[in-house]
């Protein structure tokens, strides 16, 4: 079973009010039902199918007649479709599902917000398992006011949603995970949001722990890149002419460079101050480097210059 599914079984069993009920069989049925003179509900989830069946039922004292059918393509799963044909203009007025957007009164209060949003993952979210793939929420809907209308609504609970058209279908999708967690918050989907923020704390500490080791090893070769290029240096100006072209500091510095060739600035500072019991920083030693380094591109140029003549 999907992550999707699951949620899906969760949030569906949970008790309802009758405003939330109301909240969430309109959009459900705004999405996944099919009207004419009868009202047919499509859903290939069998708690969701419960869910629908039993609100009908205590709200509107019906039953719905319930057909169960193999998923296209000889596809394991079922699709349960629920028909009710009785109260039908009842349901329509109630629910506003004779407008593309619901009327005010759906949307009353915060409680009904919240359980427009649950009923719309029901009828047409998923979200990807953070085990298996990237962090991603959509919905997707047949209209474009109605995908802005969706959007907004998200937006009041700065979720960051955005739309994008798919085909002939409009996608309102978040990408952040915390944003994704939020959302699970907001439906009450608890066990479905600790297995949410378990993955994203490994998968966190994991990239966290990625870039400290990427940082570290950044880290390394640059120190061995700065070593190796110092020893160059020194071993241009010991061609020229010796260690004497260098001033007394800078040959302490020279003699254990090329004694210690992989010590970073630090390590070699350290070892230079407890082997001549003379105090030098990081800072100092590094200007040092800079005076030979400045002595190896003279000696570099005066032989470039030969060798062209």
């Amino acid at each position: 079973m999907s992550f999707t599914s699951d949620i899906k079984n969760e949030v569906s069993k949970l008790n309802h009010e009758r405003i939330e009920s109301i909240a969430e069989l309109s959009v459900i049925l705004r999405n996944n039902a099919k009207i004419t003179d009868t009202i047919k509900i499509t859903t290939e989830n069998a708690s969701v199918a419960r869910y629908v069946f039993s609100a009908i039922k205590e709200m509107y004292d019906i039953s719905c007649k319930i057909t169960v059918r193999h998923g296209y393509n000889y596809m394991k799963n079922y699709i349960y479709i629920l028909e009710v044909s009785k109260k039908v203009d009842n349901i329509i007025k109630e629910l506003s599902l004779d407008t593309n957007i619901p009327r005010s009164y759906i949307l009353d209060d915060d409680v009904s917000k919240r359980a427009y949003l649950r009923g719309l993952f029901i009828a047409c979210g998923s979200i990807n398992d953070p085990k298996k793939s990237r962090y991603h929420l959509e919905f997707f809907v047949d209209d474009e006011d109605y995908a802005y209308f969706i959007s907004d609504l998200l937006n009041e609970y700065y979720l960051n949603s955005k739309v994008l058209k798919r085909d002939n279908k409009y996608m309102i999708y978040i990408k952040e995970a915390e944003k994704i967690g939020d959302f699970l918050r907001m439906m009450n989907a608890i066990n479905a949001l600790f297995y949410f923020e378990d993955i994203r704390i490994y998968r966190d500490h994991k990239n966290m722990t990625n870039r400290l080791n990427n940082c570290e090893q950044a880290n390394v070769d640059k120190i061995i890149e700065t070593a190796n290029n110092q020893v160059k240096d020194i071993n241009i100006i010991l061609d020229e002419g010796g260690m004497e072209l260098l001033s007394e500091k800078e040959q302490v510095a020279a003699t254990y460079r090329l004694k210690y060739p992989e010590a970073s600035l630090v390590e070699l500072s350290e070892i230079i101050s407890l082997e001549t019991e003379s105090k030098i920083t990081k800072s100092g030693l590094y200007h040092r480097f800079n005076k030979i380094k400045d002595l190896a591109n003279k000696i570099r140029n005066k032989n470039a210059a030969k060798n062209n003549k």
